[in-house]
């Protein structure tokens, strides 16, 4: 490949033995934009989260569980694929003396410590990114401007939190804050943009001092004459200058993001400062939802629920009818979203599998991959949308015909899991890590698993993906009133099938006592259930939720949907 010989003369220039090319954008969003997307230009992986290793004499893409196949498929004839964290770069270097560049403002000190601790290797920053020198593309300016949460849809105002985020600076003895995760920016100023194509958010930095001092550092293009006064006496920057206003701060306690403050502005901090710790506070208090963001959510998955049904329910009745591939069934979802005046825009790229590309975890349709629903296999779609105001996450597997009874039995354990997760006692110290057990007990039954987590946190119209809280194997954050989560056990065969459910739940508190409330209203196909492997307490967990399903959806329906909607929220 031209542009990889390219790289390596660049490599030669600049006196390294090879390069590190991440995922993630300056801002280290989740989704990073199509000219940004450094990644998938030097490899053609497509997923949301990986990196590369380019050396003088081997090439290597390092992804987790969710996607070592469609990295096999992408780039697998050029790239040796890797699986973290069982195959990690750090095993790869070891008793190597090379010198690997990388780009400072790309790569945290946590990123360096979990993949390359313990290398013998040294690390050059290069900040003239060396992909940006031979990418000759036409970056898309975008000048959207950021804009402000109306007050009906917060529960909070910003002063209300930079209260709390100054506290917490008095607390730990510190004189200043960076936050550097544009997500936690806009949950503390109520503020939203358009510079991720998934995700509301404005690109920007914000910096706190104890005495509530704040620097708001954006592009200023971006900034409305409305907004600036909405911020009144934030004092707002163009972001090109973060660095510098940085620099010539001295003698002061700072803290800031582990997972977002680059190892740049890291090592301009240092220069004259000390960092007291790594924890932005913004992502526990985002965390847990006000009763005024639960209460819009809920109004969310509603709208959600009548697009998603009624398209489950095109599906069945079309598949013999015409052809429909896994595309054309991904834009017919995107317009029935569309059709709700809500909507602003999906919230992920839809994973549209029907057959083998099911078993790809986050797998996305392309031109050359999009597959023809066919009758006999089971066809999976996990989608979201973001609306005015909430986000949605919710994955559906359906049969498109008759389908084995192996598969059946594997549904039924994949549902199985899914409701010990929703039915689950929630106590005082409740973690993601005891939940993910018990989701996964009745496919480890018969010597099966998956190799994702069983849940993460879900923003309020803002990251559909969002820490700290998760259902996963080593989480050990503790569930509060008010937190979103997702529920999604699954199972996948390569080659063969893929089966996911998923429904958004949230933490209510009743009666002192917490437990989990589903907001995804979206019936599950009993086509794939066997009813004689659930106990009656699950039986009657399905009928009481397939119950709800109807009675808030029916009043959306016309006169045929209704009947369809009764026949799928009937008893087991």
């Amino acid at each position: 490949m031209e542009k990889i010989i390219k790289l390596k003369a660049l490599l030669k220039k600049e006196k390294v033995d090879g390069y590190l090319i991440p995922k993630n954008d300056e801002f280290f969003s989740e989704y990073t934009t199509k000219h940004f997307d450094r990644l998938n230009y030097i490899t053609n992986f497509s997923g949301s989260s990986g990196f590369s290793l380019v050396l003088k004499d081997k090439k290597y893409l390092f992804v987790d569980g969710r996607y070592t196949l469609q990295a096999n498929d992408q780039s697998g004839k050029i790239f040796k694929v890797m699986t973290i964290p069982k195959q990690m770069p750090k095993k790869i270097l070891k008793n190597k003396n090379y010198i690997i560049g990388f780009d400072p403002k790309l790569y945290t000190k946590k990123t360096f410590k979990i993949f390359f601790n313990n290398s013998d290797c040294k690390f050059k920053p290069i900040e003239k990114n060396l992909i940006d020198q031979i990418w000759k593309r036409k970056i898309k300016k975008n000048y959207n401007k950021f804009y402000t949460l109306p007050k009906n849809s917060i529960g909070e105002n910003f002063q209300e939190k930079i209260k709390k985020v100054s506290s917490y600076l008095k607390k730990k003895d510190a004189d200043f804050i960076l936050i550097t995760a544009s997500e936690n920016a806009a949950w503390l100023l109520n503020i939203r943009g358009r510079d991720s194509k998934y995700s509301p958010i404005p690109n920007c930095y914000v910096l706190i001092s104890k005495d509530k001092k704040i620097s708001f550092f954006c592009d200023l293009r971006k900034m409305s004459l409305s907004l600036k006064k909405y911020l009144n006496k934030i004092q707002v920057k163009e972001i090109i200058h973060t660095g510098t206003i940085l620099s010539q701060i001295k003698d002061k306690k700072f803290i800031v993001d582990r997972n977002t403050c680059s190892i740049y502005f890291e090592k301009l901090i240092l220069k004259n400062n000390k960092i007291l710790d790594f924890v932005d506070p913004i992502y526990s208090l985002k965390a847990i939802k006000n009763k005024i963001e639960i209460e819009n959510t809920k109004k969310v998955h509603i709208y959600d629920g009548v697009a998603l049904t009624k398209f489950l329910f095109w599906i069945k009745k079309n598949i013999k009818k015409r052809k429909i591939t896994e595309l054309s069934a991904a834009r017919k979802l995107f317009q029935l979203r569309k059709k709700n005046k809500k909507f602003k825009f999906l919230s992920f790229p839809t994973i549209s599998g029907t057959g083998s590309n099911g078993a790809i975890i986050h797998y996305n349709p392309t031109k050359i991959t999009n597959k023809v629903l066919n009758g006999g296999d089971v066809y999976l779609v996990d989608s979201g949308g973001q609306y005015e105001y909430g986000t949605t996450d919710v994955t559906r597997t359906i049969s498109l015909n008759r389908v084995n009874k192996r598969i059946k039995n594997i549904f039924t354990r994949v549902l199985k899991g899914h409701i010990a997760v929703s039915n689950f006692k929630l106590k005082k110290n409740s973690t993601g890590s005891v939940i993910d057990s018990k989701a996964r007990k009745y496919l480890k039954q018969i010597g099966l698993n998956y190799s994702h987590g069983t849940g993460h946190g879900v923003g309020y119209f803002l990251n559909v993906h969002e820490g700290p809280q998760a259902i996963s194997k080593n989480n050990k954050i503790r569930f509060e009133e008010g937190m979103i989560l997702s529920n999604e056990p699954g199972y996948y065969e390569k080659n063969k099938f893929g089966i996911r459910i998923e429904n958004l739940i949230y933490v209510k508190r009743k009666k002192n006592k917490n437990y989990f409330e589903n907001l995804t209203l979206v019936p599950i196909d009993k086509d794939l259930i066997n009813p004689n492997l659930l106990s009656k307490i699950e039986k009657n967990w399905l009928d009481v939720y397939h119950d709800k399903v109807f009675n808030v959806l029916k009043s959306f329906m016309n006169t045929t949907e209704i009947k369809d909607l009764k026949k799928a929220c009937s008893t087991i």
